[in-house]
């Protein structure tokens, strides 16, 4: 399975390891955060060299874009494994435009795509619904960045394959 992934700053791995403490309720607590553009599926016939050289060509112009972490939010039921899934609330309207502009080069993933597609950053999962509640209540400092990059994430190898440079 790949996916195109929006590396995040320094500040947002900060802010999930000030929150740590906060998730202890929570089955799962996410080591490692970020946030997905767009799920691409399995390889195309070519292997990996022929999905990077689709990606390359999607991506073709895309700007780079600002993207900015505005609080926590929670999913109750997630689409697939254990509820409530709590993050980080992503909110940018050029992740938006990419993402749409993949969805019609790559099929969406129905209830995680398209008009569902939730931009977030996972910080757990699993656990009591009263707890994410709790901590979506929590104000946070905002975290904006630039997105100027965006990386082909291989999940079956757990590593970047390529990144592709946005323009500023």
């Amino acid at each position: 399975m790949f996916s195109l992934n929006v590396p995040v700053p320094g500040e947002i791995s900060r802010l999930a390891e000030e929150l740590r403490p906060l998730l202890l309720d929570f089955e799962t607590i996410r080591e490692r955060h970020t946030l997905v553009c767009k799920r691409l599926g399995d390889a195309p016939a070519g292997g990996t060299p022929r999905l990077r050289e689709q990606v390359r060509t999607a991506l073709s112009g895309a700007p780079a874009f600002e993207a900015r972490v505005s609080g926590i939010d929670y999913f109750e039921r997630p689409p697939l494994g254990e509820g409530p899934v709590v993050y980080l609330a992503v909110e940018s309207p050029g992740l938006r435009r990419l993402h749409g502009l993949l969805a019609e080069e790559f099929s969406v993933v129905e209830e995680f795509e398209g008009d569902d597609y939730v931009p977030h950053v996972t910080l757990a999962r699993g656990g009591d619904v009263a707890a994410a509640r709790r901590l979506a209540d929590r104000d946070v400092d905002p975290v904006t960045w630039t997105v100027s990059r965006v990386a082909l994430w291989d999940a079956n190898y757990d590593e970047e394959v390529a990144t592709f440079s946005l323009p500023g």
